[in-house]
């Protein structure tokens, strides 16, 4: 971080108030960019390779998602 940049969460509250959000809104958060095991590995497998079931490991280029599940209405399809 340069001097003169916010910090994350700064930069964070910034963001959201350019988006018109306001601490009412519900928030969903989810992290993209995870590897997780989902089957088990047999005996003596690598676990560089074979991860243990259930493990999860987030890469790199992991990132966040927020959804704002308040401005986000469902709406049906209509029958022509």
């Amino acid at each position: 971080m340069t001097e003169g940049t916010p910090d994350m969460l700064g930069q964070l509250a910034i963001a959201l108030e350019k988006l018109g959000w306001d601490r009412n809104d519900k928030l969903e958060v989810n992290i993209g960019g995870v590897c997780f095991s989902g089957i088990q590995q047999t005996e003596g497998a690598n676990p560089k390779w074979a991860k243990p079931y259930g493990t999860t490991t987030y890469q790199n280029d992991a990132f966040i998602v927020i959804k704002n599940a308040t401005r986000n209405p469902v709406v049906p399809s209509k029958a022509p």
